[in-house]
This record gives structure tokens, C-alpha cells and sequence, in this order.
């Protein structure tokens, strides 16, 4: 195990409600880190299935975890970060978690570099058996705009400052989807510098609340642009058209690639 003295103390939190099929491997990925700084923390929705039992076997390692009935995911998040201590906060939904045992090492190395920035490393998202869909890219420096058309910092590979939740609050519980970015568009007028780590750090499994919800999602991105004042009204009305036109392209092109195949 590898432990800095100057290296931050970093907290995960992983929101969770009855995730029994994989939350036992998202444990596994924090736990087995051989980073030493690390505060793990659990936020169950007061799950029905064996998700508690999971839990109770690794509580040995697990800095705090609560089970109970919440306001959804944003809630959750929030009562993590009401337990956390860390200089740097990070969220992993039951599903996903690190791709190796080196990722926290290579976070915390990278943000000595600047005191202040958020830390991000690259996604991979993976199927339900595991299977790579794609690896984010990164946009070295990064351009805050990228924010406009996407959620472009995914929170599985991001790593947030305290400061920056003492100074913007926590997450809205009224956002179903996009707590994570319309807690970055708070800061969009002046947005920290990000620093890269170059490896892919973090899974992003493709299930989940938002699984099948696309249109909702976007609807979600709209209001929270809006609501945030980051573009014109005109601008942002061309940027939903924009989004919704590549959407339905690519459902099209989809559903003729299947009758092809057929």
C-alpha cells in the first residue's frame, strides 16, 4: 500500500439501492486501491434485496454506510459528502468503480499539481457483462464550453474539491438525472482548471437510472442550462435542436443497420 504523507485524503461515495448484482465488485475496486488515503463511505436507499448483506461483509473497511429511504440520488450523494472528510471527493455508483489498483495513486499525484483544480481521469464504458462500449475523451486544456453540448466531466472519473462544495453547495434533489452537471454549471462563469491523468481510471457500467431515459436526460440538460444562465436563450435553444438531431440520426441509422443485418 502505497501512503504519501502529502497526498490528499480522498473520500468515495457510492449511492446504492438494491445493487446486489454488482455491488460486491465496486467494493472490491475502492478497497483493493493501494493507495492508503482513502475514506470509503456507502449510501443505501434502504435496499430489499441482499445489497446489506454485502455491505455488513466489507463494514470492516467501509468508513461510515447508512440504510435508509432517501429523496434519490442526489440525496445520497449529499449525505456522503455530510460524512465525508476528504480533500477530494469522488462518486462510484454500484455498477462501476476503478479499473485497477493504481487509479488513486495516479489521482492524488496529479493534484499536486494544482491546489485548487478538479482532477479528472479518463471512462471506460462497459456493458453488463463488462464489455467496452467506449473510452472518453479528454480535452487538454480543457474548454469549459464542451459543458454546453455534454456532460463532458463524467463523475465516475472526476475527482472534486472540498472547497468547491463549501463554496457551491451540494446537489439539487430536484435534478433526477444530471445532479453531477448542473453542480459544474453553478461554477460555469468561473470555472476551475482541470488536470488530466491520462489511463482510464474509472468503469462507467451502462445500467442504471438514467438506462433508457435519453429523452428525459436531455430535457434535464436543458432546464439546468437555463436555470444557470450559461448561454443565451437563442444559443441554448440551437444547442437542444443540435443535440436532438444527432440523437434521432443516430436512432435511425441504428434501426437501419439492424433491418441490413436482418
Amino acid at each position: 500500500m502505497i501512503l504519501f504523507s502529502n497526498l490528499p485524503l480522498i473520500t468515495v461515495i457510492t449511492a446504492v439501492y438494491n445493487g446486489e448484482q454488482f455491488l460486491d465488485e465496486t467494493i472490491k475496486s475502492i478497497i483493493s486501491q493501494d493507495y492508503g488515503n482513502v475514506e470509503y463511505i456507502i449510501i443505501d436507499g434502504g435496499s430489499t434485496d441482499g445489497t446489506l448483506d454485502i455491505i455488513r461483509k466489507y463494514e470492516h473497511v467501509i468508513a461510515h454506510w447508512v440504510s435508509e429511504e432517501d429523496n434519490g440520488i442526489s440525496d445520497a450523494f449529499n449525505k456522503g459528502i455530510q460524512l465525508s472528510s476528504g480533500e477530494l471527493i469522488n462518486f462510484q455508483g454500484d455498477g462501476d468503480g476503478f479499473v485497477d489498483n493504481t487509479a488513486l495513486t495516479k489521482i492524488a499525484q496529479k493534484s499536486l499539481s494544482s491546489p485548487n483544480s478538479f482532477v479528472s481521469g479518463k471512462i471506460r464504458r462497459i456493458d453488463l457483462s463488462g464489455n467496452e462500449l467506449y473510452v472518453s475523451k479528454q480535452q487538454v486544456p480543457f474548454n469549459k464550453k464542451s459543458l454546453l453540448y455534454r456532460m463532458s466531466l463524467p463523475h465516475q472519473g472526476l475527482f472534486t474539491r472540498r472547497s468547491f462544495f463549501e463554496k457551491y453547495g451540494l446537489f439539487d434533489v430536484n435534478n433526477t438525472y444530471c445532479m453531477d452537471y448542473e453542480h459544474l454549471l453553478r461554477a460555469y462563469d468561473d470555472f476551475p482548471e482541470v488536470e488530466f491523468v491520462e489511463d482510464v481510471v474509472a468503469n462507467w457500467r451502462d445500467d442504471g437510472l438514467g438506462n433508457g431515459n435519453t429523452l428525459k436526460i436531455f430535457q434535464e440538460y436543458h432546464k439546468i442550462k437555463q436555470e444557470n444562465h450559461v448561454a443565451s436563450d437563442i444559443h441554448l435553444e440551437f444547442i437542444k435542436y443540435w443535440i436532438y438531431s444527432k440523437y434521432f440520426l443516430k436512432v435511425s441509422l441504428s434501426a437501419v443497420f439492424r433491418k441490413l443485418r436482418n
